[in-house]
């Protein structure tokens, strides 16, 4: 198969952390001490992906700055032998081949993937979504990337969730398969009640697809919001009888949702805590904290 490409769709308004997003990305939202979006293209790169298309909107473009080079920067930074930070500044414009493309009009994740069409070609690729983070340490992309080579399935990441919490996502139906830890997705169910949903296991945001769902999406019709939705355009890929459908890989690794505030405040706390630079002085604080509550 073709080296693969990454999407990664970063075009949302980011209204639920408004003010800070009034003039800042919410993708450049710091996690600890990089933006959330450069983790996702971290995780990208790890999984052997290094041509990625970022998806923006208007006053986004503090995203491809970041991504940049910034000589006089790199310059200060070797004057005053600050090495380290130095490394650092210099990675993020070292770490792929990355390109952008505008969305225009907000139509939705499904549009948002269409936009990608030129750039992907006729290959299967990756959508990785910001809002969700992958903890480094529990690679699942990977996972995704050997699913779809072996079964020639769109593959979508899913994760168990408390029956309460399942309106808040996707739920997928499903039936097992031989390979433990993926199983056959049926049917998909847009945030549903808890006692109208097909499974507990909630799509979280990451996907490899093939190139056969750009022609849906060009056909899809506005769903749930007036957006053309990712979900439906995989509906139809699982409901075809002579094709390889949709396979769903069950994630049990740590996962950050970084688009809501109070888990976006809980990712950090909880990255932090597990740095060997950051964690020894943050610790004891937090449990000193913990019982002043």
């Amino acid at each position: 198969m073709k080296k693969m490409k990454a999407v990664i769709p970063a075009a949302g308004l980011g209204t639920r952390f408004l003010p800070a997003t009034k003039a800042m990305p919410k993708e450049m939202l710091p996690v600890v001490d990089k933006p959330a979006i450069q983790y996702v293209v971290e995780e990208a790169v790890s999984a052997d992906i290094d041509d990625i298309l970022v998806i923006i909107g208007r006053n986004k473009n503090a995203i491809s700055d970041h991504f940049d080079s910034v000589p006089e920067l790199e310059v200060r930074l070797q004057q005053k032998g600050d090495h380290g930070r130095l490394e650092r500044v210099m990675k993020s414009s070292d770490l792929a081949d990355i390109h952008f493309v505008r969305q225009g009009e907000p139509k939705g994740l499904g549009h948002a993937v269409l936009r990608a069409r030129t750039h992907v070609g006729d290959s299967s690729f990756a959508v990785l979504l910001g809002d969700d983070l992958i903890d480094e340490r529990d690679p699942l992309l990977v996972d995704m990337i050997a699913a779809h080579e072996r079964t020639g399935a769109a593959v979508i990441a899913l994760m168990e969730v408390d029956p309460s919490q399942i309106h808040m996502y996707g739920a997928a139906a499903v039936d097992e398969t031989d390979t433990d830890g993926v199983v056959k997705v049926t049917g998909l169910v847009e945030k549903p009640a808890a006692e109208d949903a097909p499974s507990n296991l909630a799509v979280i945001g990451r996907y490899v697809l093939p190139a056969k769902v750009f022609e849906i999406l060009e056909r899809t019709e506005p769903g749930k919001g007036g957006e053309i939705q990712l979900t439906d355009a995989l509906q139809e890929l699982a409901a075809e009888t002579d094709g390889p459908g949709v396979v769903g890989v069950v994630f049990g690794g740590r996962r950050y949702d970084t688009g809501d505030r109070v888990d976006y405040i809980k990712a950090i706390v909880q990255l932090a805590a597990d740095r060997e630079d950051l964690g020894p002085g943050l610790r004891p604080w937090l449990k000193e904290f913990a019982e002043r509550l």
